[in-house]
Order: C-alpha cells, then structure tokens, then sequence
C-alpha cells in the first residue's frame, strides 16, 4: 500500500473508531517549543509538576523520547460541552466541575482506541510504534499543530477550527515513514479574551503560562493549601477551570460531544456543595469511581468545595462548614476555618484553636482569624472545633 492510500485509510479507521480528527505530523518539534519549555522551567511557572523538569530531552522532541520515531499520528477527540461552563459558575450554591472531568476518564477512553488502531496498523505495515495520551513527555500541543490539527493559542491550549477550544489529544509514534500533513497557521490575531478572563492572572504574556497561579493547577495538583490571595478568585470551581477555554471565539464551530463517556454524570446533577461539603473517603471514591476527580483523593476535593461554599454566601450551607472542623485531615480543617469565616464571622468572634491543633496550616488559619502567629500548644485540655463555637 502507498503512502497516500495508508494514510487515507488510517484516516479512515481512526475516524470509525470515534476520533474526531486526525492528522500526520514530522517527527520533530520546532526548536522554539524547546525553547518556551526551557523558559517555562526556568521561571518555576511548573510548580509542584516536578515531573515536568525530569528529562526535558526527552519531552522536546518525539525521537528524544523514542529514537526510532519517523512520524507522528496525531488523533482529537472532541468533548465540546452542550453548555457554556460560564453559565454554571452563577450558580453559587453548585460546585463547577471541568468540562473534561465530568464524565468517565478520557485516558481509558482514548487509550483504547489508540490500541486498536495501533493493533490494525501494525498488522498492516509491520512498523513498530507506541501510543501516548498525555501521561509521557509528549509535547502534544506542538505536535498537534504541526499536524494540522489546530494552533496553540495564547492559552496555550489548542484551538481547532472545527472544534474550538475542545479537542483532547492522544498520539501514535511511528518507526515508518508518511508524508506529513499541512501545519496549521495561528488564527488568534489580536484577541486577548483569554488572557484577560483568567481570575487569577496566570498568564504573564500571550502563550505563556504560570501553573502555580493557575485554578487549574491550584485545585488539582497542589497538595497543600490554596493560597488566601487566590480563594476568592477560585469562586465555585471545585476541579479545575475553564474559563480560558470558554471564552475562544472559535468555540461558535464548536459542537457538543455525542461520546456518553464525557456527558456529565447523572449522579452529580446537580453538585451541590453542601453534599459534597460531607463525603467521606468511601463515599467520595463511589461517587468518583471511573473519573479523573478520583485522583486528587477526598481531602484536596473536600479542601476545594469549601473554599467555593466559603464564596458561595449561602448561609445554609453554615451546618456543612461546621461540620468539617473537625476532620481528620488538616487540609479540611483549614478550609473550614476559612469558610466559616467568610459566611459566619460572628460564630468565630473570640474564638482560638483547639488544645489539641498541631497542623501549622491550620494553625495559621486560625491566626488568620486572630490576626497573630500561632504555634502548636501543649495543653492537657481538649475542646473540639464544634464544641467552641456552637
């Protein structure tokens, strides 16, 4: 079979299989992604991602990962939302979930697909090859442009002209040799819309981004507590953010997926916060079971919708703050503390740590509140956080 009729019938495959789009890279990244990567480690804009500074050789070129690599697949996977995630950020009392988290975990999803074509391609030309859903150093984004597949905008996502700001990406490098297709062209011109919605400023210029100030980023994979400076930006968004994404002018020749593994799931309809405010460890892996919420585990879930219910200024949701200071873990007990200031200052008034705190970030929650340092104590009395200020 000749190039141009294996590369149809690639096309042709992938697409049966559920890929939206499909496109054929080089095997090679313009010199200026290294680059930006290199800038972008050097500014410590990764944050906790340590795993982003290990072997950049590896993630600046496809044959820096895999040697025999001679060309690059590059598959979209649309999971453009019915709505406009804006819309529910209005809807205080609810917890906002990113649109590609709502449903079942893209990764298995498009894994397997990848394995599938792979499977039939190898069959078919012999040719080795490996398959990537943005769990390698893959410069994916870059790749995908050099496919054709989109351009990176200034978000630094990519932004397809058929499907906006709402492609997923998997990859198939390739030991074979196929003629690569047109790169796409960047089509953001002087829009800034992007850049200027980010609640937090996390871009410091055009195609730049600063993780650690990032909603994205704070609620997933920070570990510790949120900053103050940035809990009131986070507003109701409980994992992740899309706004940036949202707001892309090319998102009117967006359409809504029709894969039921993205459509939000029924038990999460609507997310009410006070609910998710008391879930257990238990309760919290069965409502998340099969979704990549799951893996930020139970407490940095719970730390984050109670800095939305301490934004929500819905004072029924008072009996949910109380009810988490008490929690075994500290990163709840903070965010209480917080929350309960934000709703229902008044039940803080005189009020100091409990005997038993020992949590530094707890403890400086509640110097927060006092307006003064706090160290562990060392007394012999034990006075719960429910039973003081109720």
């Amino acid at each position: 079979m000749d190039a141009a009729k294996l590369k149809a019938e690639i096309r042709s495959r992938a697409l049966a299989l559920g890929f939206d789009s499909v496109g054929f890279a080089p095997a090679l990244v313009d010199s200026r992604q290294g680059e930006r990567l290199a800038a972008f480690l050097d500014s410590d804009y990764h944050g906790g991602m340590a795993w982003l500074a290990r072997e950049p050789e590896k993630r600046a070129s496809p044959q820096g990962l895999w040697p025999e690599t001679s060309s690059v697949i590059v598959l979209g996977t649309n999971y453009g939302p019915a709505e406009s995630p804006l819309a529910a950020l209005d809807r205080k009392s609810e917890g906002t979930i990113s649109v590609y988290a709502q449903g079942k975990d893209y990764h298995d999803l498009i894994k397997k697909r990848l394995k599938a074509l792979a499977r039939w391609l190898h069959a078919t030309t012999g040719a080795e090859l490996k398959v990537f859903v943005d769990t390698a150093p893959v410069m994916e984004k870059p790749l995908g442009q050099n496919a054709g597949l989109g351009w990176q905008g200034k978000h630094t996502n990519l932004v397809s002209r058929d499907f906006g700001s709402w492609l997923l990406l998997g990859e198939i490098y390739l030991a074979l040799d196929l003629p690569p297709d047109p790169p796409e062209t960047d089509h953001c011109g002087g829009c800034r819309r992007c850049l200027s919605i980010c609640p937090t400023q996390a871009f410091p210029a055009p195609y730049r981004l600063d993780a650690t100030r990032c909603i994205s980023y704070l609620t997933i994979e920070h570990h510790g507590q949120i900053a103050r400076e940035f809990r009131e930006a986070i507003g109701n968004r409980i994992y992740g953010c899309d706004d940036c994404l949202a707001v892309c002018p090319w998102n009117k020749f967006a359409q809504a997926t029709a894969e039921p593994s993205f459509l939000p799931r029924a038990a999460l309809s609507p997310p009410r916060l006070g609910r998710l405010a008391g879930l257990d460890d238990a309760s919290f892996r069965a409502l998340f079971s099969g979704s990549p919420v799951k893996r930020i585990g139970r407490a940095r879930f719970v730390r984050n919708v109670l800095i939305a219910i301490g934004n929500s200024g819905d004072l029924s949701l008072v009996d949910s703050v109380l009810d988490r200071l008490d929690d075994a873990s500290g990163l709840v007990r903070g965010m209480a503390i917080w929350a309960l200031a934000r709703l229902a200052p008044e039940r803080l008034v005189g009020r100091t740590a409990p005997a038993d705190e020992t949590d530094p970030e707890v403890l400086a929650e509640w110097g927060a509140i006092a307006g003064r340092a706090l160290s562990a104590p060392s007394r012999d009395t034990v006075e719960t956080p429910r039973e003081r200020i109720r």
